[in-house]
């Protein structure tokens, strides 16, 4: 994929949660190269934990917009739109018991090297 379609490959970003089973927390996620991506927690209870998952999705569905998914190892799949042009995201984490609607901001924090 070219930057244009994926504009968080190879980049973190620190989500800001808003809504959702983990408001009020901050994560960051490293979307490497190879299409894996790295999350940590920044803050609150769950501080320092992180987790390597596999692989993400992200596809255009504008010029300033993006989906972008991924299965975490625990069992959800959080699913996005990310509105690069005024920094809002939401969408859904679900497992095959639960479904939660999340929102937040992003901020694109870094180039991994």
């Amino acid at each position: 994929m070219t930057t244009k379609q994926d504009p968080i490959r190879g980049k973190t970003l620190q989500f800001i949660w808003t809504k959702g089973p983990v408001a009020n927390t901050t994560h960051e996620h490293t979307f490497n190269a190879d299409g894996s991506m790295t999350w940590r927690i920044l803050d609150g209870d769950a501080k320092g934990k992180s987790g390597d998952e596999k692989e993400y999705a992200s596809m255009p569905v504008s010029d300033d917009v993006q989906v972008v998914s991924y299965q975490s190892h625990s069992g959800f799949t959080v699913t996005l739109g990310m509105n690069f042009k005024d920094g809002r995201m939401a969408g859904a984490a679900s497992n095959t018991e639960q479904w939660f609607p999340v929102e937040g901001t992003f901020k694109v924090e870094s180039v991994p090297t």
